[in-house]
């Protein structure tokens, strides 16, 4: 990972680009690959979990006795301290222990590190953002210190190591508060050397993203309450809630309430209709990782998040926000195209997933990832959907109209074709707006899935190019999902790029299907194809 300049700060609005995606159809693209975990390495897909039997296995790794033993064994100092960030389970018993260090007392970022083990507790392998040493002084110059921001939100220095990158060193974070230019919340994390005083890198914190739908038509909906004061509260789903900004900025918003349970009339006009899309798409994503994936709600531990809609004031974009564990949708140019199509709500769930897994700073080529990542589950959220009004396709965000022409804001199958996105890796992709260099592992994702060339799917037409003019044959977007999913929650870190993506999805591809199978030929020849080698 590179240091970030200031012509890498993310953009709101670019960050609401990478959450608006498209349509919703077929359960699988293409010729119909191989049931999902079908092959050799089937054992190695995640073990469908409740949030009970999550939550059982993280308290079990978080055990003292549990973090003293992987910390001896992988060799730490005793200023070093190991806490559970999350666990992933196979179908064949192995584990993933996913760890945050602290060195001293001090958060450790880049210090995390990911433990296997086999289904009787051996050790088998660990991933490391950093191979360093965690080895610093802990006092800081006073001169150095940063002063708190005045902006409102804004959060005061704290003491951390940071270890993203090359040699770790004493460092303050601040959090700089206020509102960026889109009018998206601000939560700029500055990280500046403890000694010298100088800026190191610089992060967004804030990741741009029966009814009757705008977009979905009619829609079933999770909501409790009894006649007279029905609420938009899924309690089949953690508790999901979406509720009214009503042009608000800040807030939890106030609940949408509805006599009769029917919510809706399709238009705009009627405040209840983004909050049907944004409730819909909430569930549907949420029955998506869950059903497939084997995760229940975002952070696996079977609680909902808040989906916020109507904020501010023909407000073209979305976002997720870790602080309040909540989507937020903005109403569009006039207020009447709010971006709540399902592909949007998937993609800013989906930064929840990244957030709460591999942890992906949203700067650099780890950012690319993160939002090719939001990108990615959209589309495999919309093929499960299987919708019949919204469409499945590989665009991102067609149905919202963010350009006012009709097109869509990404494609994946020739990313290029949006004006800014990269189709394969170069030198300058670390220093490329997020939004734009997700554009390699979107193209990546859509030639596994589906195939390099001319193609029809869903009666939509693609025509995907490849770095190195090679022509390849898709996997399927099952296969594709399920990799990309294995890499992300098991092997990718904070820091990873894409040269280590490629080498995470081979081993899932290797893990899920077997050694050198067909699979992982496919994975190495999709990252070749857009130059990532």
């Amino acid at each position: 990972m590179r240091s970030i300049t200031k012509k890498q700060r993310i953009s709101a609005l670019a960050a609401t680009a990478a959450l608006v995606v498209a349509g919703v159809t077929a359960g699988t693209a293409g010729a119909g690959p191989a049931p999902q975990g079908s092959g050799a390495g089937s054992g190695a897909m995640p073990v469908k979990l409740t949030a009970a039997q999550h939550t059982k296995l993280v308290k079990a790794a978080d055990s003292a006795d549990a973090k003293a033993a992987d910390a001896k064994k992988l060799g730490l100092g005793s200023k070093e301290e190991l806490r559970v960030k999350d666990v992933v389970k196979n179908k064949n018993g192995a584990t993933h222990v996913r760890y945050v260090r602290t060195f001293d007392g001090l958060p450790v970022l880049g210090g995390d590190l990911i433990v296997h083990k086999s289904k009787s507790g051996k050790h088998t392998g660990v991933t490391k953002a950093t191979k360093a040493d965690i080895a610093v002084g802990t006092k800081a110059s006073k001169a150095a210190k940063p002063a708190t921001p005045k902006a409102k939100g804004s959060v005061a220095p704290r003491k951390v190591v940071w270890a993203m990158e090359g040699k770790p060193v004493l460092a303050w974070e601040t959090v700089e508060g206020g509102t960026q230019k889109s009018g998206a919340p601000n939560r700029m994390h500055v990280i500046t050397d403890a000694t010298s005083g100088k800026k190191i890198f610089e992060f967004q914190g804030i990741q741009e993203g029966t009814g009757e739908s705008m977009y979905s038509g009619s829609v079933e909906l999770g909501t409790s309450g009894s006649a007279g004061a029905f609420t938009l509260t899924d309690a089949s789903r953690g508790g999901n809630k979406t509720t009214n900004l009503n042009g608000g900025q800040s807030g939890g918003g106030q609940e949408f309430t509805d006599d009769d349970d029917k919510w809706g009339d399709g238009k705009p006009g009627n405040p209840q209709t983004a909050g049907v899309d944004a409730h819909f798409g909430s569930a549907t994503t949420w029955d998506f990782y869950k059903n497939v994936l084997g995760r229940e709600g975002i952070a696996g531990d079977g609680k909902g998040a808040v989906s916020r809609v109507h904020y501010g004031n023909s407000y073209v974009n979305a976002f997720w926000d870790d602080s309040c564990f909540c989507m937020t949708y903005g109403d569009g140019e006039g207020n009447q195209k709010p971006l709540t199509s399902l592909d949007v709500a998937a993609h800013e769930m989906t930064h929840g997933v990244t957030s709460t897994t591999a942890g992906l700073i949203y700067a650099g080529e780890s950012g690319g990832l993160n939002e090719a990542t939001s990108d990615i589950f959209a589309a495999a959220t919309e093929f499960h959907a299987n919708g019949s009004t919204d469409v499945a396709d590989y665009f991102v965000g067609e149905l919202i109209d963010i350009r006012g022409d009709g097109s869509p804001l990404r494609y994946m199958d020739k990313p290029s074709k949006d004006g800014n996105s990269l189709d394969s890796w170069d030198s300058n992709a670390g220093n490329t707006d997020v939004h734009y260099s997700s554009g390699i592992a979107n193209h990546f994702f859509y030639l596994l899935a589906e195939g390099s060339g001319a193609k029809e799917i869903n009666g939509v037409q693609y025509d995907s190019p490849t770095a190195d003019g090679s022509t390849l044959t898709g996997i399927g977007i099952e296969k594709a999902q399920a990799i990309w999913f294995k890499a992300l929650t098991e092997n990718m870190n904070p820091n990873t790029d894409y040269a280590k993506a490629r080498k995470a999805t081979v081993k899932a591809a290797d893990d899920l299907y077997g050694a050198g199978g067909a699979e992982s030929k496919a994975v190495e020849a999709a990252w070749t194809a857009v130059a990532v080698k």
